[in-house]
């Protein structure tokens, strides 16, 4: 049995390694004082000085920044709403077909999703004479994309609720707007969070859609560093990467504890109500 879980615990470290060691060298990098990236000439924080002048890269950062802030928030609000259809109404035409739209984001490959919104918005700026390739064309596309995943982790935290809560809510006057915002609500907070995180990622880094979808002056940071490091991957590229993840991982480290410390209270609260009871 102790073999067994040393054997666990050596490939899960080696699986955290190769997942992160990438990453921890791509940081490293970004204080290296050579230009060149597989030469190695000292500690030095002058590409972060320099990346403060890079106006292209931090009108980029903005861009993405604003995008997928609004994506998140579009795609959880559509999600949550589609995730409430499907586990309210198990039994309805056409429910087929919705699944069926609500999952095809998830395995459609990301080019042929760019590739058929810029035929469907060409056609209708044709018609209509909007919307201009942008902001909110790269929006409509990554919530698209984000809405589909949002719909899978509310549904699957929706599926653990157990119904006779919000019955029981019903039975003692509760209107169902308010069972579902004293009732459902708080009980799926978590996953909503969940999927705001993972739809504002997703977004924050996308490179297909946004090259489909963007136009003159809204090129995003990711399309920025793609086409940079075609040319060769430069220490300004590592200093972008660096503060990314750096970011990324105090607002997820951040959501994760203020969750657990809701979830805890929860639990506390559950406890002293069965105690009275």
């Amino acid at each position: 049995m102790t073999s067994h879980r040393a054997r666990a615990v050596v490939w899960m470290v080696l699986v955290f390694v190769f997942l992160y060691l990438p990453i921890v060298t791509l940081v490293v990098l970004s204080f290296n004082a050579s230009p060149m990236v597989t030469s190695w000439g000292g500690w030095s924080l002058k590409w972060y000085s320099a990346l403060a002048k890079d106006e292209e890269m931090i009108s980029g950062f903005r861009l993405s920044l604003s995008i997928a802030t609004l994506t998140a928030c579009s795609s959880v609000l559509l999600g949550t709403l589609a995730a409430l259809s499907l586990h309210r109404f198990k039994r309805f035409r056409a429910r087929t077909v919705f699944v069926g739209m609500v999952n095809a984001p998830l395995v459609m490959p990301e080019v042929i999703i760019g590739l058929s919104l810029l035929l469907m918005l060409v056609s209708v700026q044709r018609l209509f004479g909007f919307p201009e390739r942008g902001f909110a064309t790269i929006w409509l596309g990554h919530t698209l994309l984000g809405m589909a995943y949002a719909t899978v982790v509310v549904l699957s935290r929706l599926q653990e609720v157990s119904p006779s809560l919000e019955e029981a809510a019903q039975d003692l006057g509760c209107r169902p707007l308010q069972v579902f915002f004293l009732v459902t609500l708080p009980l799926i907070v978590q996953a909503i969070g969940s999927a705001w995180l993972l739809t504002f990622t997703l977004s924050l880094d996308d490179v297909v859609l946004s090259a489909f979808l963007s136009g003159p002056g809204s090129t995003t940071m990711p399309i920025t560093i793609f086409s940079r490091a075609r040319l060769g991957v430069s220490p300004s590229v590592n200093t972008v990467a660096a503060i990314t993840v750096a970011v990324v991982s105090v607002a997820v480290i951040g959501a994760s504890l203020l969750m657990a410390r809701a979830q805890r209270r929860r639990d506390q609260e559950m406890a002293a109500a069965y105690r009275l009871g």
